[in-house]
């Protein structure tokens, strides 16, 4: 072809090839590595997580709520199943209650039995098949098995004891957390695991040290949140998030969600009466617990932790871990 450069075309196209190696994903051992620029192309390809709750909760997300005991986890964790069931099937794994407690919960004096969505599955462990030697592994080989058969992609477990009974300690933590986000990779899954909080004390905010068991557990999570009692009121529970990768960080110290407990017809649920700063929920610290706060940040310090790594894992201002140093 005339006026055609044949050594500049070859050129453009050799610049081409050259260009879409050097974005090509490479396999390095367990690594999988791409160009920044191919990552977020790919991945703008595949939607966007939808909320299951507020912005507490995304789809494709390992999520924890935690609370001490008594102050409604479960409840709440219910209302959340039968808010996402009413568009997909939701599997309940409750080792808390039995089925008569459950079904008093969500009747009335009249013995009227709440109506849920027959996409809500709750699953209870079958005591006469019980092994001991192998119970941590059979009770996750069987929620993956459950999960499989029920075609079900969106798991609440209550609680995470029964995952692991030696979350306390940093090894097996981690290896149970490595197996949740492998069932959520391979399945799609998205998971609400309830934990517990050693007891608290009401003057202090609730910051991520209150969850139970080692801190690799909290490092894992995709997205945390706290139920706390309000110091005021016995009666009133407020929602706190501590920890978002996907949405907003909505619900934070500045604004936590307001709630009382109330069973409405047959359906026990929490009902949210407004927002609030958490600080106007905590107790005034009495010179016990200001005492206790120093002996606390002292230990820390001597821990190595700098001043605001422990103002942080306290929720405290820098300045106060400064003035306890001084006293």
């Amino acid at each position: 072809m005339e006026g055609f450069d044949y050594i500049q075309a070859i050129g453009a196209e050799l610049q081409k090839a050259d260009q879409l190696a050097a974005e090509m994903s490479e396999r390095i051992g367990i690594f999988t590595v791409k160009t920044a620029n191919r990552t977020i192309r790919e991945a703008a390809l595949r939607p966007n997580p939808d909320a299951l709750w507020l912005t507490l909760w995304y789809e494709g997300e390992v999520c924890c709520l935690f609370s001490d005991s008594n102050l409604g986890k479960s409840i709440y964790a219910v209302q959340i199943a039968t808010s996402i069931a009413k568009k997909q099937k939701v599997l309940y794994f409750d080792f808390e209650l039995s089925d008569k407690q459950f079904q008093l919960r969500y009747s009335d004096e009249a013995n009227n039995l709440n109506q849920f969505s027959d996409n809500l599955y709750r699953v209870e462990i079958n005591r006469d098949s019980l092994d001991a030697v192998n119970f941590e592994e059979a009770v996750i080989g069987n929620i993956e098995q459950t999960a499989i058969k029920l075609g079900a992609k969106v798991l609440i477990i209550d609680n995470l004891t029964y995952l692991c009974v030696a979350s306390e300690k940093g090894d097996a933590a981690g290896t149970l957390m490595l197996r949740l986000m492998a069932l959520k990779r391979k399945y799609g899954l998205s998971m609400l695991i309830l934990a517990h909080t050693p007891k608290r004390c009401l003057s202090n905010p609730i910051t991520q040290n209150d969850l139970a068991g080692s801190k690799k557990l909290y490092n894992f999570f995709d997205s945390v949140f706290a139920i706390g009692k309000s110091a005021k009121n016995s009666s009133v529970r407020y929602i706190k998030q501590l920890k978002v990768r996907y949405g907003n960080y909505t619900y934070d110290a500045d604004n936590v969600i307001v709630c009382v407990i109330e069973k409405v017809g047959t359906f026990l649920q929490f009902v949210d009466i407004g927002y609030a700063v958490e600080k106007e929920h905590l107790k005034e610290p009495s010179e016990k617990d200001s005492t206790q706060e120093k002996e606390t940040i002292k230990r820390m310090v001597a821990e190595g932790k700098t001043y605001r790594v422990i103002a942080s894992e306290l929720g405290v201002t820098l300045g106060k871990v400064q003035r306890a140093l001084k006293t």
